[in-house]
């Protein structure tokens, strides 16, 4: 009886340590994984690269320039307004039935998600601003409970709009950034800015999976300096 015991004593200490010992060690894969750093985006064709600040280059990795829209309040929204924050960025159109509805879906999980952290900003542009007027938009966001705060629907002129898509923020692909900018922007992606307002990722807006992925990266961004 007493051998009994101590056997089951000796299986119980054995399992605790290995339970401890594989804590320890995901903990540890946590803290490798949260320092790795993420690449830069600098041409349309959205290949990665990673920059150190001591390479002569990394003063010239493209940002997204100074720009001023108005959101669905009637507000401008500028450069100045993500200023030192993080954000995520797509297009969209308040009448699309196709890939829009998902990728509104998936920005409203971000905010959820960061809705206690004002230093993560979320602005969607609108890629039809002819009928997305602030009115227009102003009608979405209540449907969509958007918080105001956080989350910036943007209208203007097209003209502008599809410049910054195309020029700067590399919406669509290699042959959209050629393009003349009468040609029609739909595009599912998500892309990652950073504090500098410098690009950091690019995702399927349309996946909750890549959702996860922005979270992540975010949480690397925000140990950036």
């Amino acid at each position: 009886m007493i051998m009994k015991f101590f056997t089951l004593m000796c299986l119980l200490i054995i399992s605790v340590s290995c339970h401890t010992n594989t804590t320890l060690k995901n903990n540890q894969q946590f803290v490798a994984t949260s320092t790795v750093n993420l690449p830069f985006f600098n041409k349309p064709d959205w290949t990665p690269e990673w920059i150190d600040k001591s390479d002569r280059n990394y003063y010239k990795i493209h940002t997204i320039p100074a720009f001023s829209f108005l959101d669905q309040e009637g507000k401008i929204i500028s450069n100045k307004t993500v200023a030192g924050k993080i954000y995520v960025t797509n297009f969209f159109f308040t009448t699309c039935r196709g890939i829009c509805p998902k990728m509104t879906d998936n920005m409203y999980h971000l905010q959820e998600s960061f809705k206690m952290d004002s230093n993560i900003i979320f602005l969607s542009y609108t890629v039809s601003p002819t009928i997305d007027n602030v009115d227009v938009l102003h009608k979405y966001a209540i449907e969509h409970k958007v918080n105001y705060k956080q989350w910036h629907l943007l209208t203007g002129q097209k003209e502008l709009i599809y410049s910054i898509a195309r020029k700067q923020y590399f919406a669509g692909d290699t042959v959209g950034y050629y393009q003349s900018g009468n040609e029609f922007l739909h595009t599912e992606n998500f892309i990652l800015v950073d504090k500098h307002s410098r690009i950091r990722g690019v995702y399927n807006g349309t996946l909750l999976l890549e959702m996860e992925r922005i979270k992540e990266d975010i949480a690397i961004l925000k140990m950036e300096e």
